[in-house]
């Protein structure tokens, strides 16, 4: 049986209310910690299976141009379309293989999230949670805006430092040195180096 939305051509989830920006962080955290936990091989720090969930559970909820974009800076206008996709492949290798590491100690942790503090009027929220296992629990926070297609995750804050400022200090002293360009061969330069320690 075809349905109403299919026939109008319309997406299926059209009529759907916006997931709230905490729900959105929640599931997201929980199908990750479960596949995680399920997987010997993700445990085990293969960045390949790491790298599949990532695009499968996360990705589709990152605003990752906007997260290349802020962590590139003033300098973003100035890359050519070609060098704006390379930059947020690189950067994307970067973070996974960042978090191929914290991904592959996820044994049995949980993550416990604090109460949102946002308007419904709010297009830009903090999702704050904490990740409580052995030892200090190990904060985690999430910048999110409101997108047409939904909440979108752009920036997220590890035990205090948030990412994108800290990557974009490092990009603007590439970039100030060696262009965009130099940027874009060091960034491949250090996925390669990654690629060898975790395979």
């Amino acid at each position: 049986m075809v349905s109403a939305a299919a026939l109008l051509g319309l997406p299926a989830h059209a009529t759907a209310t916006v997931e709230a920006p905490d729900v959105l962080v929640k599931r997201i955290s929980g199908e990750v910690m479960t596949a995680v936990k399920a997987d010997p091989a993700i445990q085990a720090g293969d960045v390949n299976r790491i790298v599949a969930l990532v695009d499968s559970k996360i990705m589709p909820s990152v605003n990752f141009s906007r997260m290349t974009a802020s962590a590139v800076g003033r300098y973003w206008r100035q890359a050519t379309p070609e060098q704006q996709k390379q930059l947020q492949d690189e950067f994307k290798i970067l973070l996974v293989r960042t978090y191929a590491g914290a991904l592959g100690e996820v044994k049995d942790q949980t993550v416990s999230f604090r109460p949102l503090r946002a308007k419904p009027e709010d297009t830009e929220v903090v999702v704050r949670s904490e990740v409580r296992g052995r030892g200090e629990p190990i904060q985690l926070d999430y910048r999110l805006e409101k997108t047409a297609d939904g909440w979108k995750i752009y920036d997220l804050n590890v035990l205090g430092v948030w990412l994108v400022e800290t990557y974009r200090t490092q990009f603007a002293q590439e970039i100030g040195t060696k262009g965009i360009d130099g940027l874009i061969a060091t960034l491949v330069q250090r996925n390669k180096g990654n690629t060898a320690k975790a395979g």
